[in-house]
Parts: structure tokens; C-alpha cells; sequence
């Protein structure tokens, strides 16, 4: 397709803004959409686009902006939607613009220094490539800067996974079962789902297969109490009502009211009805002591650092820093120590975040078993054989983007003992 001229001046204009990294991009992106109405849909989704290749190639696009013509913020403009479209598909470029995308396009860049292909913040790849090494690194890097596919989680209380299939099929879209999620369907490209009966009627929800995997690992059960304690928008919420078949009492806690609110539509698709939202003002509000030692399961979620869903918010890696990890892993140790108390003898806690970094996740882990004896580590390999999951692990799930091909995830499972 050839773009119109337009879609230069819009993206420049977006892009400004989301550079500042102030919030988040996606909602830097809608706002810059509702302000104006009459972008049609494909010069929105070229916009978006190209932003998103130029967080994820930050370092990369920087290097090469470093010569051209014009404006640098224009000239970035220019290599996202040249990598997304190719050169002749732009249309407002001159000559001299078009000569020097070409030039840049035939630039091999795995000839370029490891750290500027990695396009990652230099802090963070040193904590990766201390971890994992460098090699493991360069590989993690380039899947955390390629777009993710989309995951739908089946609900399985409405449609069965087969009548799904078929569904997409008549779309027609390349579609398969997840391998690890029992009840996953990975689509490879993305469609207009919001418009599907499928989807309006409660029949899948978009949820990335490490998601799923982690509402599998609480293993809820039928009649229990079970606790989603860091809710958010509710998306393991309903995956653990639909384990339970809408029986028992499923507690959802969050601190934000926003973020509750948008569960209220997709409780409502969903047809569960043992759903219980509940707005907390912290991690030790009153209304969670009412629960102490009466929960069979609960999960954790906690808030972190995101970095394990960089495919889609690759605005995160320049938006954290070392400082703001360090805030989030004080908040993760009340948030576990706080959680923990709901469990009841035999029960079962989780702890998971989307994070890659051990600060956030082993060392969290760790720290609580030294000072916590109620609670003893259960393997994850016996956790996922226990589930009939086909997924190697050793003590804790650590799920990796380029091995995996799902978001990035850590959990360890806990049962309190005494």
C-alpha cells in the first residue's frame, strides 16, 4: 500500500510525545487517535506501527539517523515505516530522503556491535547478559524486538476448544493450540476480534500463553477460596473462575478502582457469577484481614518492572531504570509478606511476576523463605507434572520470549506447611 504524506506528520507528532516517556505509549497513542477522529484506520495503524519499530529499535534508528537530511525526528519517522513498508510505500519523501533510506536499508546490521543490535538500555543489558550471558543476551533481544503473535484463552463454561478452531478458520486466519496452555489458541497474525460474536459473546479472551500457564500453576479446584490478589483488568481473574466452573468464591483485590473497572465488562461476557471485585486501599487494608488463613489458593501477580512483555509495550526498557527497580522489588517483598497471610494450612501461594530480572524474582523468593517457615518451595517440575504441562523447569517457571515464545514470566509455588 502507498501511504499518504500525512502519515509522516502524524507519527513525528505522536512520537514526540512518547519519547518523553512520561506514560505509557499505547495511551500516549489512543489519546493522539480520539483528539483526532478523522485519521482513518489504516493511517492510525501505520502510525502506531511505526512508533512501536522505533522503541524497538531505538539504538539502532539513533546510529542511523546520525546522517540523512532533515529534521532527526523525521528521519527516525522515515526508518520505521521503511522497515514496516519499504521505501516506495512512503509517499511525502524527496529524493535525496528516498536515496538515503536505500543506502541504510542495504546496511547489514549484524555486522553492528552486539549491545546497539540488543536495542536495549545499557543497564539492562548488562544485568541480562549477567545472567544469562551475552550470547543468550543477543538472542533474548532480537525475539523482545519483533512483535508478539496474538493468544486467545478459550472459555471453555461456553464454547469448546474444536467449534473455536473452526470459527477462525472461516475468518480465515492461521491459527494453532498453544503448546504449553491447555486451553490456548495462537493466532499468527492479528484480526479485528472486538467485531467477532466469539469474542463479544465471552466464547476466548486475548491472554499471552504465559498468562494462561500461571493460572494453570494455581491449580484452583472446584468450591475452593481462591485469591487473585494484584487483579488488575482481570484477565488471570477469569481463567481461574473458568478452572473452578464458576463455583466457590473468587476474591479479586487491586488497588486501582480503574483497572477493576475494566473487568466489569469481561466478567460480564464471561457468564461467571463466583467473581468477587474488591478495591483495596493497600496491601494490609482491613478487608483482606477478614480472610487470613481461610484461602485454599492464592496468586500473586505482583507489580513489577514489565520487562518480560517488551514485544508489546517496547517503551518499557526506556521508561524503567535501576532506581525503579529497586522501588518495585520493596513493594514485591510487603506485597508477598502481606498475600501470604490469607493462605490456610495446605494451601497454596504463588508468586509471579512478567519480569526477566532475578531482583525481581529469585532473589524476592528467596528472602521470603528465610524469613517466613511457614512455607516451603514446591518444585515447579512437579507443579507442571502435576498439571500435565509438557514444559522443562526446575524450582521456579521461567518463562524466556526466544525459547518459549511467550511473554517473559517467572513464578515459584509455595504451600504453607505449618
Amino acid at each position: 500500500m502507498r501511504l499518504a504524506p500525512m502519515v509522516i506528520t502524524h507519527t513525528e507528532q505522536v512520537l514526540r510525545e512518547v519519547l518523553q516517556f512520561s506514560g505509557p505509549a499505547d495511551v500516549v497513542i489512543s489519546r493522539y487517535f480520539r483528539e483526532h477522529p478523522k485519521l482513518g484506520m489504516r493511517e492510525r495503524g501505520a502510525v502506531a506501527e511505526a512508533v512501536y519499530a522505533i522503541l524497538r529499535n531505538r539504538l539502532i534508528y539513533n546510529n542511523f539517523s546520525e546522517s540523512g537530511y532533515g529534521p532527526q525526528m523525521r528521519r527516525l519517522v522515515l526508518l520505521g515505516l521503511a522497515d514496516i513498508y519499504g521505501v516506495d510505500s512512503i509517499g511525502g519523501i524527496d529524493e535525496n530522503e528516498t536515496a538515503w533510506l536505500n543506502h541504510v536499508s542495504k546496511v547489514d546490521r549484524s555486522q553492528l556491535p552486539q549491545k546497539m543490535q540488543a536495542n536495549l538500555p545499557e543497564w539492562l543489558y548488562d544485568r541480562l547478559a549477567e545472567q544469562i550471558g551475552e550470547e543468550e543476551t543477543g538472542k533474548l533481544a532480537a525475539v523482545l524486538n519483533t512483535p508478539a503473535p496474538l493468544d486467545l484463552r478459550i472459555n471453555t463454561l461456553k464454547i469448546k476448544p474444536d467449534e473455536v478452531m473452526k470459527v477462525l478458520s472461516e475468518v480465515p486466519v492461521e491459527c494453532a493450540p498453544t503448546p504449553f496452555a491447555s486451553t490456548g489458541i495462537r493466532l499468527q497474525k492479528k484480526i479485528a476480534l472486538q467485531n467477532m460474536p466469539l469474542f463479544r459473546d465471552g466464547g476466548v479472551e486475548v491472554q499471552d500463553e504465559g498468562s494462561q500457564l500461571l493460572a494453570q500453576i494455581v491449580g484452583a479446584k472446584r468450591g475452593e477460596m481462591v485469591v487473585d490478589f494484584c487483579a488488575g483488568a482481570g484477565g488471570k481473574t477469569l481463567a481461574l473462575g473458568c478452572a473452578m466452573r464458576n463455583t466457590g468464591r473468587l476474591y479479586a483485590f487491586d488497588v486501582s478502582d480503574k483497572r477493576l473497572a475494566k473487568m466489569k465488562p469481561r466478567l460480564a461476557r464471561s457468564g461467571l457469577s463466583n467473581v468477587h471485585p474488591i478495591q483495596i486501599a493497600h496491601e494490609r487494608d482491613a478487608r483482606i484481614k477478614r480472610l487470613a488463613g481461610k484461602a485454599d489458593r492464592v496468586l500473586i501477580d505482583s507489580p513489577c518492572s514489565g520487562l518480560g512483555t517488551l514485544r508489546r509495550n517496547p517503551d518499557l526498557k526506556w521508561r524503567q531504570t535501576p532506581e525503579t527497580i529497586t522501588e518495585m522489588t520493596e513493594k514485591q517483598h510487603a506485597i508477598l509478606e502481606s498475600a501470604a497471610r490469607l493462605v490456610k494450612v495446605g494451601g497454596r501461594l504463588v508468586y509471579a511476576t512478567c519480569s526477566l530480572l532475578e531482583d525481581e524474582n529469585d532473589r524476592i523468593v528467596e528472602d521470603f523463605l528465610k524469613k517466613d517457615d511457614r512455607f516451603a518451595l514446591v518444585p515447579m517440575s512437579k507443579v507442571l507434572a502435576d498439571g500435565k504441562v509438557n514444559l522443562e523447569m526446575g524450582d521456579y517457571l521461567k518463562l524466556m520470549p526466544h525459547q518459549h515464545q511467550t511473554d517473559g514470566f517467572f513464578a515459584a509455588v509455595f504451600e504453607r506447611v505449618k
